[in-house]
């Protein structure tokens, strides 16, 4: 019996192509980080025309030098930042040190948690000092695709 809901599965999530997030890595001028693995959209409009909301989803690897990854936007609707460490024994740890800006007030990230960025509040720059073991970063958007400006 098929399900009435399966259309709402992703399954295969699509690979993030080169300026779909116009803030980050190449796509804002950026050279891209080494330690990224490969972005990944975990709900899209394009993916799911039914969804309001846009996920997206990418693994940071180790790496002992800073690097800065995106640059400052604002977004015209709510959005939620989610980074989360990859030791079992002990999640709450990021195993990294990232840092954020939010409206020109740096913030420094070490454990695991998200951040909530109202629509048209200033966000970025983002990046890390150092990250010690991988961890995942989320990004979480009340709309259904992802749309910036400066």
């Amino acid at each position: 019996m098929t399900s009435q809901y399966e259309h709402l599965f992703v399954r295969d999530m699509p690979i993030i192509r080169e300026g779909e997030m116009s803030n980050e890595g190449e796509a804002a001028g950026l050279e891209k980080p080494t330690n990224l693995g490969e972005g990944f959209w975990v709900q899209h409009g394009d993916i799911l025309p039914e969804s309001q909301i846009n996920m997206s989803h990418i693994w940071v690897k180790e790496s002992d030098h800073p690097s800065h990854w995106v640059n400052p936007h604002v977004h015209d609707y709510d959005e939620v930042l989610i980074w989360t460490g990859s030791n079992p024994d002990d999640p709450r740890d990021l195993g990294a040190e990232i840092y954020m800006e939010i409206e020109g007030e740096r913030h420094i990230i070490t454990t695991s948690g998200s951040v909530y960025i109202p629509a048209g509040t200033l966000h970025c720059p983002l990046g890390w000092n150092r990250v010690d073991r991988p961890f995942r970063f989320s990004a979480l958007s009340l709309s259904p695709k992802y749309t910036s400006h400066d």
